[in-house]
């Protein structure tokens, strides 16, 4: 029987539609056993033992990885796919999905969480009245403000609604932008270092490729509004994290949010949590309860969908895989 392992730790051993269409399809349902959100190549390696195709979360599917194992197929549950090496799997004939249109809106609310969480200073207020410190200092007012987007695909476009909404100026850089979506909510579109320049809070929605790795860096920091915030709930590896945190101890910067970090879970010796400013979440921008079940549901259709020989549109990464391909 074609066995699917199941890597992600919120779905195993537990129902749900998911399970469902992978078991209507005859697919038989594989647990992961190691308890770890992020399994190691070695440990990773010993579980894909027998197993044919995987409905993954954030592990690493390395070349190593990759080269061991017997995978027909891989579905990442959610739109990132930087832990697969999609080039190693292209060469061996592996399709990679993703689960795009299922949890823009989780990651668009946690976007403006961080938000306010840094203007209002959420967190360290909360801290100061819990140890008996009761110090009313008012900060920045949030309405009025420019709010840049790095970034305007399906997650950007769900924040505009909502920063629009708090009384926020939107401009965004995006190298494919949709047109007709900016002239239809008024997003000015402008370039990365005129973004920098002029927003008040930089908000970052790219993929992590090899050219937008550390986009932020000392350079491109230097270049944002002195005062400004800065929010990441899209990849850690788009920041340099010692250059935020110069730019945080400098003063330049007013405030951070994030939701990803360079290595996950952030150590706690990091420089980032030393900073009340900094207003920080273990990975959640797209996890809720509806986009965790649908982006689960939509990994195992697509999964389904390429065992019974039907491409799942839309979805693959490594679309080229297509002509002839074959379960």
């Amino acid at each position: 029987m074609t066995r699917i392992l199941v890597t992600p730790t919120a779905l195993r051993n537990a129902p749900g539609p998911y399970r469902d269409a992978l078991t209507r399809a005859g697919l038989e349902v594989v647990d992961a056993t190691v308890d770890e959100t992020k399994m190691t190549e070695s440990a990773l390696i010993a579980q894909l033992d027998g197993i044919d195709g995987v409905l993954a979360g954030m592990d690493p599917f390395t070349p190593a990885v990759l080269g061991a194992s017997k995978l027909r197929a891989i579905a990442r549950m959610g739109v990132g796919y930087d832990a697969i090496d999609v080039p190693a799997a292209t060469r061996l004939k592996i399709p990679v999905t993703i689960t795009p249109g299922t949890n823009e809106h989780s990651v668009a609310e946690q976007t403006m969480a961080l938000i306010l969480g840094a203007f209002r200073g959420v967190a360290s207020r909360d801290r100061e009245v819990r140890g008996g410190i009761w110090k009313r200092k008012p900060l920045k007012r949030l309405a009025g403000r420019t709010l840049g987007l790095v970034g305007l695909g399906r997650i950007g476009k769900a924040v505009v609604p909502r920063a629009l909404g708090m009384g926020l100026k939107v401009i965004a850089y995006d190298p494919l932008p949709d047109r007709s979506f900016t002239d239809k909510h008024g997003v000015a579109l402008c370039s990365l270092d005129e973004l920098l320049a002029a927003a008040d809070i930089v908000s970052l929605h790219l993929p992590c490729t090899k050219e937008t790795t550390d986009v932020i860096n000392a350079a491109t920091l230097a270049k944002m509004k002195s005062g400004s915030v800065l929010i990441n709930a899209s990849r850690g590896g788009l920041i340099d994290e010692a250059a935020l945190a110069d730019a945080l101890r400098s003063g330049h910067l007013f405030a951070a949010g994030l939701d990803v970090f360079k290595v996950e879970p952030l150590p706690p010796d990091s420089p980032l949590l030393s900073f009340d400013n900094v207003v920080v979440a273990p990975h959640m921008g797209g996890l809720d309860e509806e986009s965790s079940e649908a982006m689960a549901t939509l990994a195992a259709e697509c999964l389904a969908n390429l065992f019974r020989g039907k491409w799942p549109e839309g979805c693959v990464v490594n679309d080229e895989l297509r002509p002839g391909w074959k379960w």
